[in-house]
């Protein structure tokens, strides 16, 4: 069981990755516009504040690889908490998402549903030592 919260929470980094991908390196190109709905008007200015999003998204990744490792190398109460607070705070950000513009719920789908998986395996896991 713990093996598949570390699968799902990898997946959620991944996922996050990616996400900085698309908000810091390539925020102006047609397809992550097309992705996000916006002009080039609007990807030009809103240019860094997406930038700085994107951090956010790799700082909750790298919190979430490095509580996979240090769980996985016996460290299970820090690696447990690292990824509660990870995978946590990205589902949070996936909930605001849906919440604040119905129009981003598949977005938000894609952006919370490994993490929440994550909490809820990691939960049981831990629940059955």
């Amino acid at each position: 069981m713990l093996t598949l919260a570390y699968v799902l929470a990898g997946i959620a980094a991944l996922i996050h990755v990616y996400i900085l991908r698309l908000e810091s390196l390539a925020w102006t190109d047609t397809r992550t516009r097309a992705v996000f709905g916006t002009t080039p008007e609007t990807a030009e200015i809103t240019k860094s504040m997406a930038y700085n999003q994107g951090f956010y998204n790799l700082f909750l990744a790298v919190v979430t690889v490095i509580g996979i490792s240090a769980s996985a190398t016996g460290a299970e109460a820090v690696g447990a908490a690292l990824m509660y607070a990870g995978c946590g705070s990205m589902l949070a950000a996936a909930l605001v998402l849906a919440a604040s513009d119905r129009s981003k719920m598949r977005a938000a789908l894609i952006q919370g549903v490994a993490p929440a998986l994550a909490v809820i395996v990691l939960l049981m896991a831990r629940a059955g030592e």
